[in-house]
This record gives structure tokens, C-alpha cells and sequence, in this order.
């Protein structure tokens, strides 16, 4: 049920007719509160704990075993960790079902059915049994509760995989090397994979070196672990990516080894790959967050590429992260993890810290082989050749990398953080920032002869007169791709000037000089490397009203500067940015093990997470009132706020020790139920470590 007060399991009695296909892990529809739901087949037992009368199950939707033991376990582990309902959990788990899909692929036959640990429930094999534990999603009604989900202590088999024509999965794939020639570069790598190959369970924080092929080191590492007989799931933040280490796979598995989940595929082409994943047909599973559920049988291996990218943070109920659900499943399968990217996030740095995972970095020399020279514009040097640097938006020495690259024959790449031509305008006369007179929303411009809009409403404000000091003028008050393409344009007459963003992304750099203009995740691939990378504009990323801000503004700026060329092929890298400050001095040094650890160590003194856990609350004064009422929150639980939400709502933060996460989730989980149960009309948002805190 959706409802907290009801997250929990009903029983009902199978019919004879059923019993031969009703198992645990498929789709069923059954009578709640006097109508027909859909359900998931839990568990099959001999008793119930029920004394009182039990429906039967109405009909079997598919005797398709989609929903495998060890995603089930994963799903209440994610649902209890987040202090949401195990329904909610499930929807993002399972894809909906695709009835000509599964007529199209037949199961070659059902799967045999894991012994359960509860002692009073008996597994089956085909007999008739008379109960079964049915999770529901419909409306509230009184029925009786069997507990959490049983299962196996171990959710999967620890034999071989199953391959595409129903035999195992073994030996050799692709030639894969356990000493990979990939990995030597960094002195952990080899150990790493050859820890995978033998078929243990290693945990690893990798910081790729820049130009590195981390689609291919994710190839091997995924090679090792089939060559060991067991699957692996992989996740990255966008389809880009996707295609990335899709590409790779098929080079180093060969064709069919492995499938793709995203939810862009469309309804067909996503259950189709999610089946052959859940048959056993392939061993190994990579998608967006979509695929973080995959259910792959026997385990090795769960992998995260760029961690820290919001794109990783499930904006729905109950709002899990890739990364964490990834290690969850890690733990409870004793499975190898990898989280890898440019940039350490804070949660990298506490896992290496803790003992839970070891460091896979590069020694100093190779780092500096590889890494091309960056240089800040507002350091006293750059200041007192160019007093104008510290207000120009292209510093001389920023225009000059871009010349001395263009005049070798190499591209230019040119991150800036806003999309659009003027996305945000002010009065020229008063530089008070220009508004929407209806909505109060901010004025842009989508062109040079484009009349200002409103972004939020999109009426359009011809006449628009400052209501500071009646001046009519418009200035840029923040620039984006569009218009700094035309800047540069006129800068660099006869250069070819190419966007990349989310209208249109350029994957690879066409042949010959030019430059690029792109936001931040929608760099291209050059060949041999951009020979300069001209980081504009920092100040957006830097003064945002965010805890992450300055991580946030280190993992952008180091993807874009790992696609420079090194520093002795002439690569060069320009942020416009003072060079004092802590994110830009990592940049500098190439350091994101530093900064990780600097910052982790300030959110420590400061009770902030990773270091301490915390629950954001939102909704109307008296709703959050009321579920702070409810809850019966632990020992030394600090409630933060109220501060403004928007739309009359407001927001308070709860916040525990690490060691008292699960407390805190439960007892808002409590208080959730003791809402839903009085049908409080006014809803509550509760997010357990969101990933925008302020």
C-alpha cells in the first residue's frame, strides 16, 4: 500500500487453479477495500498469522517472476532507510509490465523457489498450498499484517550465470586481463581486478585521471567479475554516458552479453531488456537510475560513474539515491562496489575514511603526466599584467589560450554555466534585476532582437519600465551559451563556433580547429584532447545558496578540464576565478581527494551530511506541525526552522547522529502512518539526506 499506515503485507489463500503458477515475485490482483488492485506474490506459506476469514487471490496478472529475492529485500532495506512505503519502493524497482513482450520471449520455465527463513512459512515447489503473502497498492482497508518480507539470507544463487541460450556463463569473455593494462596506471587498479576475477568481494573509490577511457577500465572491471561466474550492475547519470560504456561492453563482452536500462527506451524496449536481465539471459545490466534495481542473478559487482551528479537523485517517492541504493545492495549481497568519477564527493571521502572502501587514485608522477597545466585569472600575477581580469569575462589570458590553441590547429572548449542567449537582465540604469510585473519572475532574452519574456510565465514585457528608476534599458546580468557563442565569434572571426547543451549535444568535436561552447555536462570528445579549456563565469557555480556549491562547481570544472590535452602536449586549462579559493586551489593542484577530505572534515564540526544524517520536512505550517507531533523522534535529534518553502509551505530539517539514522527514519515513518491512518488532508514531503538540503 501507498499509504504508511498500511506498508505492510496482507494474506491471502491461493486458489487450486492458481497454485501451479502463483510464486513468489509475480504480478496478481486481489479484492481490497471492495475493489480490484494489483499486488505483488511475496512469499507462499502453510499458515497465516490471520485467525480471522482470508480472501482468495482473484487472478494472476503473469506467472512471470519479475520480482526476484533479492531485489524484494533491497526494496524494504531502501524503503525502511528513506522512510518511505515498500509500494513506492517497488514502482521505481519494477518496470510496468508489457503483455506482447512477454508473449514474445517465453520464460523457457519458472525458477525453483528459494527456501525462506522464517521457520513457520514453508517454500514450495508446485504443490498446492492454501496461503500467500500479497503486497497491494489500492485503497485502505482493516486486513491482517504477515511482517516484513521474508527471505533467504543470501537473495541470489552463487552458481554461474545463465547465458542467452540457457546455459552458464563462464570462463573467459572478451580475453579479459586481470591485470588490465587499463588499471596500471593506478598502483590499486590491478589488485582491484584481480580481487574481481577471483571472485571476491573488493570496494573501491576511483578517481579516473583526465583523458582516461573510464568506460573501458568499467569494461574490464565488468569482464573480470563475469569471468568469475557472476553479474554486475552498472549506473551512470545520463545517456551520454550510456552510450559511452555501452559502446565499451560490446567491445570487450561482445554482442548480447549485456543490456541497457533507461527510462527513455519507451515501455517496450525497457521491459523487454529488464526480462532478459531477470531470466538470466545476460549477465550484465547498465542503465541511468532506472537500472539501480536491476535484478541480475549472482551479484558481483555494482558500479557508479560520477557519483555526484544530481541526475543520480530519484526525484520521486521515496526519493533514493543511485549511489546509496547501489551500496546497500552491495552490502546486503556481499558485493564488490565501485564509485568512480573525475571529482570525490563528500560521501566518497567517508566511505574511504570509515574503512568501508579503499582509494584507487594515481601516484603523483602519473598525475602530473597526465593532467595539463591550469591556470586561475584572479591571482595578483594575472592582476597586475591585467588589471581588467578580475571584471572581464574573458581575462586576456584567457583569450590568449584560446588564440595559441586555435593557431595550433587544436579546439577550444568553452563551459558556460547557463544555457540560453540572456537568461537573466537588469536595468542599465539601476542594475536592479529586471521582473516580471505579473509573477514577479525574472525577464530573459532568447535572442539579440527578442523581446524580454518572463521565464516562469512566458508573457512577454514589451513595454517594461524599472520600477527602481523608470529607465527602460536592459544590460546582460547573466550570459549564457548562445550569446557567448556570438561573443566569441565576433572575437575569433573565421572560427567555426558550435554549441553543445541540452537542445543539441555534441557528442564528438568534428575534425579541424574551432570552438565549443557547452554547459556543464554536455561537453563533447575531442580527438587527441582539447588543446585549451576556458572555464567562464565561476562565480555562478560558486555563489549559489547551496551546501554542495563549491563540490559542485570542482566535479564540473574537473570534467571539463579532464578533456583537455596534458599539460607537456600543450593542454591548458583557464578558470576565471580567483586563485585563492579552496575549490579553484584544488583544480589547480589537481586534488579532489584533498578538498573531499577538507570538506568533510568543516560538514563534521558543523553537524552537516555526509557527517550526520538528516530529514527534510515540507508542507504547510500545521501539516509539519503535526507529523513533528506524531513522531517520537530519538535521543538528541535537533529540529531546524522553519524557513519559507514557497507556495505557503515551509521546511524544517531533523537532524540525528549517523548512528541514529534508522531511529529517525522509522519514528517519521510512524508518524507518517499516524497521518495517513486520521486521513490528514494536508501532505507532508519527507526526504532522508536530500541531495538539495538548502
Amino acid at each position: 500500500m501507498p499509504l504508511a499506515h498500511l506498508d505492510r503485507l496482507f494474506d491471502y489463500l491461493v486458489p487450486e487453479d492458481l497454485s501451479e503458477r502463483a510464486r513468489p515475485g509475480t504480478r496478481v490482483r486481489v479484492r481490497f477495500a471492495g475493489q480490484l488492485v494489483d499486488g505483488w506474490l511475496m512469499e507462499r506459506a502453510e499458515l497465516s498469522a490471520h485467525d480471522g476469514r482470508l480472501s482468495y487471490l482473484e487472478r494472476l496478472v503473469s506467472p512471470e517472476q519479475v520480482l526476484t529475492p533479492e531485489v524484494a529485500r533491497l526494496a524494504r532495506a531502501v524503503a525502511d532507510r528513506y522512510a518511505g512505503n515498500l509500494a513506492d519502493v517497488l514502482r521505481l524497482a519494477v518496470p510496468p509490465r508489457h503483455a506482447r513482450v512477454e508473449r514474445e520471449t517465453p520464460d523457457p520455465g519458472p525458477a525453483p523457489v528459494t527456501a525462506v527463513e522464517d521457520p513457520d512459512a514453508a517454500a514450495v515447489d508446485g504443490g498446492p498450498v492454501p496461503g500467500a503473502a500479497a503486497g497491494v497498492d489500492g485503497r485502505p482497508v482493516s486486513g491482517a499484517g504477515s511482517g516484513p518480507v521474508a527471505g533467504p539470507a543470501d537473495g541470489v544463487s552463487r552458481g554461474p550465470v545463465a547465458g542467452a541460450d540457457g546455459g552458464a556463463v563462464g570462463g573467459t569473455v572478451g580475453g579479459s586481463d586481470p591485470d588490465g593494462s587499463g588499471w596500471r596506471g593506478y598502483p590499486a587498479g590491478p589488485g582491484f581486478l584481480r580481487a574481481l576475477a577471483d571472485g571476491r568481494a573488493p570496494r573501491a573509490v576511483w578517481n579516473a585521471l583526465p583523458g582516461e577511457e573510464w568506460a573501458d577500465r568499467f569494461a574490464e572491471a565488468a569482464a573480470a567479475t563475469v569471468d568469475s561466474g557472476r553479474g554486475v550492475v552498472a549506473v551512470v547519470a545520463d545517456a551520454r554516458d550510456l552510450g559511452r560504456l555501452d559502446a565499451a561492453l560490446t567491445r570487450r563482452l561482445g554482442a548480447g552479453r549485456h543490456v541497457a536500462l533507461s527510462a527513455a527506451l519507451g515501455p517496450a524496449r525497457r521491459y523487454r531488456a529488464f526480462l532478459a536481465a531477470c531470466r538470466g539471459r545476460v549477465p550484465v545490466v547498465i542503465g541511468t537510475r532506472a537500472a539501480m534495481f536491476a535484478p541480475v542473478p549472482n551479484l558481483g559487482l555494482v558500479a557508479i560513474w560520477d557519483d555526484g551528479d544530481d541526475l543520480h537523485a530519484e526525484p520521486r517517492a521515496p526519493y533514493p539515491h543511485a549511489r546509496e541504493v547501489l551500496l546497500t545492495r552491495a552490502q546486503l549481497g556481499n558485493a564488490a562496489a565501485l564509485v568512480a568519477g573525475h571529482a570525490r564527493t563528500v560521501e566518497g571521502q567517508l566511505l574511504v575514511e570509515t574503512g568501508w572502501a579503499r582509494e584507487i587514485v594515481a601516484d603523483r608522477s602519473t598525475l602530473r603526466s597526465r593532467t595539463p597545466r591550469v591556470t586561475p585569472t584572479g591571482d595578483d600575477p594575472q592582476l597586475a599584467r591585467d588589471p581588467a581580469a578580475a571584471s572581464a569575462r574573458l581575462p586576456s589570458l584567457a583569450w590568449e589560450a584560446a588564440r595559441a590553441a586555435l593557431k595550433a590547429d587544436t579546439p577550444v572548449l568553452v563551459q558556460v554555466p547557463r544555457r540560453g542567449y540572456l537568461p537573466s537582465v537588469a536595468c542599465a540604469e539601476c542594475r536592479a534585476p529586471a521582473r516580471c510585473p505579473h509573477c514577479a519572475g525574472p525577464l530573459g532574452l532568447r535572442s539579440a532582437a527578442a523581446t524580454p519574456a518572463c521565464r516562469w510565465c512566458a508573457r512577454v514585457a514589451a513595454g517594461y519600465a524599472c520600477p527602481q528608476c523608470g529607465g527602460r534599458r536592459l544590460r546582460a546580468a547573466v550570459v549564457g551559451a548562445r550569446r557567448t557563442a556570438e561573443e566569441l565569434g565576433r572575437a575569433f572571426p573565421g572560427v567555426p563556433v558550435r554549441t553543445s547543451g541540452r537542445e543539441e549535444v555534441l557528442d564528438v568535436v568534428p575534425g579541424g580547429a574551432g570552438l565549443v561552447i557547452s554547459t556543464p555536462g554536455a561537453e563533447p570528445v575531442a580527438e587527441g584532447g582539447f588543446g585549451a579549456v576556458l572555464l567562464l563565469d565561476s562565480w555562478a557555480l560558486l555563489t549559489r545558496a547551496d551546501l554542495r556549491a563549491g563540490e559542485e562547481a570542482l566535479r564540473r570544472w574537473l570534467a571539463a578540464a579532464a578533456l583537455a590535452r596534458p599539460g607537456p602536449a600543450g593542454g591548458r586549462v583557464v578558470v576565471v576565478a580567483d586563485g585563492g579559493l579552496v575549490p579553484v586551489q584544488a583544480l589547480l593542484r589537481w586534488d579532489p581527494v584533498w578538498f573531499a577530505g577538507r570538506e568533510l572534515a568543516e560538514r563534521r564540526e558543523l553537524g552537516f551530511p555526509p557527517a550526520a544524517r538528516m530529514a527534510s520536512l515540507t508542507g504547510t505550517a500545521a501539516a509539519v506541525a503535526e507529523l513533528l507531533e506524531a513522531a517520537r523522534l530519538p535521543d538528541g535529534a535537533d529540529v531546524l526552522g522553519p524557513v519559507p518553502a514557497g507556495d505557503g509551505q515551509e521546511r524544517m530539517l531533523v537532524r540525528v547522529p549517523r548512528s541514529r539514522a534508522a531511529a529517525l527514519a522509522a519514528a517519521l515513518h510512524t508518524a507518517a502512518g499516524v497521518r495517513t491512518a486520521r486521513k490528514a488532508n494536508q501532505p507532508v514531503r519527507v526526504q532522508v539526506d536530500p541531495h538539495d538540503l538548502f
